[in-house]
């Protein structure tokens, strides 16, 4: 449910720009995909926290687990600093030599302006985020995705088209309203957190002083998982570069084709998420021979849900992508990359517990290696098909299949070969 709401923010940002032109649709996500993989270093970064707090969590040693989430908030806020003054200075040129599309480059960053701003708000948000999912305490994201979504929601309405005798925004308006929400997760979060956690008993209730020994050891589980996450994430920013380079329509499909793609693996994400911190918990307690059955249960789970969502995306194709454009040649030549999603999300269900349950077990080390290796075969697959071959957009997008089953073929192995059980953290 935290996942569904979250990811509304995506889905209307793209609907409601979708009805606004092609190039906004296609600048939207260049800009998005920029966001995106700068945040997944925070991302990665809370999800070692992650792994070290739902351990300590395990072992009952609960006053352990607030100095890592403070830590982490310093250190991510340090970091966005860092990285939105980069974005400022830099982006432009950035963008420049990656976007060959005038107009679509001059939008990309018209939507930047305003979306940076928001590093210092969602850097925040992984770290609230990372110690409730490792105290198992999940419902709280739920009412804070709800309200996040909510606002998105309704001031993407008022400041894209300029309604209510507010100016009309355009793509801007989405990137304002992106940055609002954010900004009141965080004060969501701050206020629960006050108000209903046992902030003595979690060693929350008073500013450690900076702990280098402890930032060392998040930093040795999370720096592979942060580098892991950015590779990963900048290799689907590369895609979309490729297939900015086939054309301005191409773009919008595969934009479209993202939005459906973030919404169908919300379960797998949810239960790969859960998959981690349990993982974590039960090592915690000792009970190492209970994790591969673990990952099989939540593997089994993950595969029968998507099931069940590919088969309605393929029984309806039409009348999802509708929501996203009314043009009908658009929307026809984004039905064969859909079909092309709807059966990587088969294998992927699978494969991003697995992998997910290997990060939990504290080997973030050979998950990024695994990762790596799998990506090196990602981009080939893009090079080949988007810019030798110059193929449509479900061709290319093939790559996500191959990923998926490359990834889920490297943990298995790793899985059976390897002693991830000695694993100390």
């Amino acid at each position: 449910m935290s996942l569904l709401a979250q990811n509304i923010i995506n889905v209307t940002d793209t609907a409601f720009l979708g009805h606004v032109g092609e190039v906004e649709l296609g600048a939207s996500a260049m800009g998005g995909l920029y966001y995106i993989c700068v945040f997944t270093i925070a991302f990665g970064f809370s999800t070692g926290s992650q792994i070290m707090i739902g351990r300590r969590n395990g072992e009952r040693n609960y006053a352990a687990v607030g100095p890592v989430v403070i830590q982490g908030i310093i250190f991510l806020t340090v970091l966005a600093a860092v990285i939105f003054l980069f974005s400022r200075l830099l982006a432009g040129s950035l963008m420049r030599t990656l976007i060959s599309s005038e107009v679509v480059r001059t939008a990309t960053l018209d939507f930047l302006d305003w979306r940076v701003c928001g590093f210092f708000f969602s850097f925040a948000n992984v770290m609230f985020r990372a110690f409730f999912v490792g105290i198992t305490r999940t419902k709280v994201l739920t009412w804070n995705a709800l309200l996040m979504a909510g606002i998105n929601v309704i001031l993407d309405y008022l400041l894209i088209f300029g309604h209510a005798g507010l100016p009309r925004m355009g793509i801007q308006g989405a990137a304002i309203a992106s940055v609002i929400a954010e900004g009141a997760s965080v004060v969501f979060f701050l206020a629960y957190t006050a108000l209903t956690v046992d902030r003595k008993r979690y060693g929350l209730h008073r500013l450690p002083p900076f702990n280098p020994v402890l930032l060392k050891q998040v930093l040795n589980i999370s720096v592979f998982m942060m580098l892991q996450q950015f590779m990963s994430m900048s290799t689907f920013f590369l895609f979309f570069i490729v297939v900015e380079r086939l054309g301005q329509r191409e773009l919008a499909i595969a934009n479209i084709i993202r939005s459906v793609y973030v919404v169908m693996f919300i379960p797998v994400n949810a239960l790969s998420t859960t998959t981690n911190t349990l993982v974590s918990n039960i090592m915690g307690e000792g009970r190492v021979s209970q994790v591969i059955p673990l990952i099989r249960r939540m593997a089994g789970i993950s595969a029968g849900v998507m099931a069940c969502f590919s088969l309605v995306l393929c029984l309806f194709p039409r009348a999802i992508l509708s929501v996203y454009t009314n043009d009908a040649v658009l929307l026809s030549d984004s039905v064969p990359s859909l079909y092309v999603i709807a059966t990587t999300a088969l294998v992927c269900s699978v494969a991003s517990v697995v992998f997910n349950g290997l990060s939990g077990t504290g080997n973030t080390r050979p998950a990024f290696v695994i990762e790596l290796g799998v990506l090196v075969i990602y981009m080939l697959f893009v090079y080949v098909a988007g810019v030798q071959l110059r193929q449509p957009v479900h061709i290319c997008y093939l790559c996500e299949l191959i990923y998926f089953i490359a990834l889920l073929a490297g943990c298995t192995l790793y899985f059976r070969f390897a002693a991830w059980e000695k694993k100390r953290i």
